[in-house]
């Protein structure tokens, strides 16, 4: 048995009860359940449907995401999350180039990374070494006027706690960032790269070695060994290319709002919903949100 997830932006509330039971029907679904209002809704089905990636493509244009699982322990005890773009709606090194006058060309290589068309690992470096001489204050500066967080991140982070789950920021970025990130928000434990600052100002270099794709699947692995459950049990949601491995190896790896090279590679995809999907995937109503 198999559910189907049908998710849309919680703001807009754009999920048509007609649409959605127009699904269930032809695909000869079960009761539909309603986690929210026109913004998510489920039913079980005996088998994924051979068309279910040309409804996907038709719903994308309604604004609904839908997504397939197997039924039954869909509830996870471990979330990994990326942070830029995923947690928050920037990329922190982006926003330090900017400061530092060298925005374009630091952004270029952000995007190339995180479309997989350039090692990640150096494309940091050389993201980095652009950045050196800048004061070292100018992190608590991004952070007060530059980072605006993702919907829902907050709720996504409480609920999952306050059911028993364990949190973990997993970052490619800085520590300098993932700290007061995670605290605003709530996880449990952070793991990025720290960046190098001698005499108040920035090296221009991070400390080896760097968290990166692999990184993210060994923290995967260690979270899930300290915690005694199999990645089976783990959600991770993440945008870029370097997410992709925690994304595979996750019970349920969710690419949300990512790059389309992410997106190619991923079951589980969310480009409407906020980060409540995350919950509404796991089948928890919002209703029994924190």
């Amino acid at each position: 048995m198999y559910t189907a997830t049908l998710i849309a932006d919680p703001a807009r509330a754009p999920l048509d009860p007609a649409t959605a039971g127009a699904l269930r029907d032809a695909w000869g679904g079960g009761p539909l359940r309603w986690l929210a209002p026109r913004a998510a809704a489920e039913f079980d089905a005996p088998a994924v449907p051979p068309d279910a990636w040309d409804a996907w493509a038709r719903l994308q244009g309604l604004g609904v995401d839908l997504c397939w699982q197997a039924a039954g322990g869909r509830e996870r005890r471990l979330l990994l999350a990326d942070m830029d773009s995923t947690m928050i709606r920037q990329e922190c090194i982006d926003e330090l180039a900017d400061l530092a006058g060298v925005g374009p060309q630091v952004a270029a290589i952000t995007a190339r990374a995180m479309a997989g068309e350039v090692d990640f690992e150096g494309a940091l470096r050389e993201r980095v070494a652009l950045m050196a001489g800048l004061p070292a204050t100018v992190v608590a500066e991004v952070l007060a006027t530059r980072i605006t967080y993702a919907p829902g991140g907050a709720v996504l982070v409480a609920t999952m706690r306050a059911r028993g789950a364990y949190t973990a920021l997993v970052s490619g970025g800085f520590t300098a960032f993932t700290g007061p990130v995670a605290a605003h928000l709530g996880f449990d434990e952070h793991r990025a790269n720290e960046l190098v600052i001698e005499d108040g100002r920035l090296a221009g270099r991070v400390v080896e070695p760097i968290l990166g794709r692999m990184a993210k699947v060994a923290a995967l692995d260690d979270l899930c060994k300290r915690l005694g459950i199999d990645a089976a049990a783990a959600m991770a949601v993440g945008d870029g290319a370097n997410d992709l491995g925690m994304l595979k190896a996750a019970g349920a790896g969710v690419a949300l709002h990512a790059k389309p090279a992410v997106q190619a590679e991923a079951r589980l995809r969310v480009n409407h919903g906020d980060l409540t999907a995350l919950l509404y995937l796991q089948g928890i109503p919002q209703a029994d949100f924190a």
